[in-house]
Parts: structure tokens; sequence; C-alpha cells
């Protein structure tokens, strides 16, 4: 055992997996278990810090991007959404293309490198829509790579257009889509989204969404939404998921658990994820998916001193700038909702890592 040794190991169960991380063996459903039932959270940190130094030595990256949220008319009713509108209710918006313009020239700068744009599946607007919100912000915007609509979009465009969901993705593709992010994937079970987002996209049509994005050539990202009703086990489910996908793919570029926000900012702590599962996730993320490059610290909803943490539990990126992060602060997150390169450069530099500005696909812009 050259890097760990059993004196400093509290939970000595985990010492076949530790044989196995040495020996770059995938570890399974009962490894992960294993990792969720330990206690012994320094040794699963480093074990994740191993991995990742390995892939990604010690660099951190991040983006500097702007989200966008179109609408959030929605015909969904998912339990854990706070951002989402009935037409008509007090709060419900759809943008215009002026008023898209609008809203981008107020945080545009000329180092902005992504547009993320998610919003909700607004039935009251044809497909067009969304294809021309793309169109106007690639002819104003033509370097600044776009990251639109989630898999559960697609999958409710195809509804809306009467067309198959590679067709959608081909059509938003010649509208100048560059990448898919990672939402709606909640959690891929059908126990959980039964109960959380019966109205969404099921885990199959999610995930065939990325393969079928992934067979046109396109990179693409995946979340996991935790700390609600799923169990550990499901959360698991869900990382080996996503890993035999890109068994297959290997189009996937970035992994990102996302810890669940309460419905109100004066939620008490008992209603969010504690520090602990928060580290805990994040390196078992990295030990799990052994074929993901990088796995993202979201500093939204876990916020900047955890993120800082992160980095030395498994993660290699801490995402963007942001400028104005509406869906998490539409209920229970406490952060900023957007931070500036220097902040993200001196987050990254406290915690010994080498920051590394890049764009959406990791290619690196500068090192700082």
């Amino acid at each position: 055992m050259s890097t760990f040794t059993q004196h400093f190991i509290q939970d000595q169960t985990l010492l076949p997996i530790i044989e196995k991380i040495e020996a770059g063996e995938r570890l399974s459903l009962e490894d992960g278990m294993t990792l969720y039932n330990s206690n012994d959270l320094l040794t699963i940190g480093q074990l994740a810090n191993l991995v990742n130094t390995r892939k990604n030595g010690n660099n951190v990256y991040f983006i500097e991007n702007m989200y966008i949220n179109p609408t959030n008319v929605c015909e969904a009713h998912c339990a854990f959404c706070g951002f989402r509108r009935d037409p008509g209710e007090e709060g419900a918006y759809t943008m215009s293309m002026d008023d898209l313009l609008e809203y981008v020239a107020k945080g545009y700068t000329p180092t902005t490198r992504e547009f993320h744009i998610v919003g909700g599946h607004n039935h009251t607007v044809p497909f067009d829509y969304y294809l021309d919100t793309i169109r106007t912000l690639k002819k104003n915007y033509p370097d600044v790579t776009i990251k639109a609509y989630t898999g559960a979009e697609i999958v409710f465009f195809a509804q809306i257009a009467g067309l198959t969901e590679e067709e959608v993705l081909k059509e938003l593709v010649k509208a100048g889509l560059d990448t898919l992010p990672g939402g709606g994937a909640e959690i891929l079970t059908e126990e959980y989204r039964a109960k959380m987002s019966p109205e969404k996209a099921s885990t199959d049509e999610w995930l065939n969404v990325h393969r079928l994005a992934h067979n046109l050539g396109m990179k693409t990202h995946a979340t996991m939404l935790y700390g609600s009703i799923e169990k550990p086990e499901e959360r698991l489910i869900h990382m080996m998921r996503l890993r035999e996908l890109q068994d297959d793919t290997n189009g996937f570029m970035v992994f990102i658990p996302l810890a669940i926000q309460p419905k109100k900012v004066t939620a008490s702590i008992k209603r969010r994820t504690s520090a602990f599962d928060d580290m805990k996730t994040m390196a078992i993320s990295r030990l799990m998916l052994d074929n993901f490059p990088h796995v993202k610290a979201y500093w939204i909803n876990i916020g900047t001193q955890l993120t800082q943490m992160a980095v030395n539990f498994g993660s290699s990126d801490i995402h963007g700038t942001l400028v104005e992060e509406r869906i998490s602060h539409a209920v229970g997150a406490l952060t900023q909702s957007g931070l500036t390169r220097d902040e993200l450069v001196w987050l990254i530099k406290g915690a010994g890592k080498q920051p590394i500005e890049r764009d959406t696909f990791y290619n690196i812009i500068k090192e700082y």
C-alpha cells in the first residue's frame, strides 16, 4: 500500500477500496455504498484527490460565463423547483428577442466565453422561439459558445414540435448550439422521478438525448441533484448509468453534483445538505466516475468556502463567473449570484491549486 497506511486510516473497511484505487481498478456499487457508509471523510477525500491529481495535476479550471434564463413559464411541476411559474402568474416572464439582447448587453464583457441557457418548459411558445433564442445570440455574439437546453428540455421540444429528439438536436445545432448543459438529470431512477419530476423526461429519455448528442459529435455535461428523498444507492446508480454511457460514447466532459436548495432562504440548516455530505458526495463522485475527465464544484450551491475544500476532495473545476444565477436563487441559495474572475482565481490559489481559465471544452485560455 504505497500512498496510504493502515496506521492513518480510521475505517478499515476502506482498505480493499484503497487497493482498488491505487491499482486503477473500477469501483462497484458495493464499493460506493461502503464509501457512503463510512465516516472516514479524510481518507475518502485523499483518495479522490489522488484520482483527480492523476487526471488533472494541480490544475483547477474556471470559465467566464453568463447565465441566461429566457423564460420561467413551465408546464412541469417539479417538487424541488421555486423558479417555475404558470402562464399569467405573478412573476412569470418570457423574454422577447429584444429583451434577450438587452439583458445580455448588461452583463456581457469582451472576455465572456459562454452563454449558459436553461429555462422553463414553456408550452405557450413554439419550438421556433427556442431556435430563435440561439440564432439571435449566435448572430450578435458569434464568438461566444452556446451551452443551451437540458436533456429534459430537448424531450419537451420534441413533444411540442412533433419531431424526434435527434431532429430537434440537429435543428438546434443548425441554429448555433454548441453543447448541452447537464441539467434535467436530477436523480436517474424512475422511483425518484415519479415522486419529484413526474412530468419531465424519464431516465432513459434523458440518457438517450445525451447519447444522440454524443453521436452527433457534441460534448456535453451531466449533473446530479442530491439531498432530497433519494437513497445513497440511488446516487450511485445515477453515477453508474452515466459511467456506462460514457463507456459507450466518451461524450461527457464533466460531472456536476448539485446540492438541493430549500424552498426559502430562511430555511433552517436541517433543510440543507450538510458540509460533510457535500464533501463526501464530491469525493465519491470522483472515485466512481473513473471515465469522466472532470468533477465540478458548483459554488452557487455549496458556497465559496466549501468550494475551496472541494478542490482537495476530487474537484478540478469550480464553474464560472455566472453574472446572475436565478434558478438556485429562486429558492434557498445563500450564495452570491455571480463572482469576478479575480475572485475565482483567489479562491483557487487559496486552496493551494493552479487556476486555469478555460473555454467550454477545457481548452486553456490563461494560467494564473
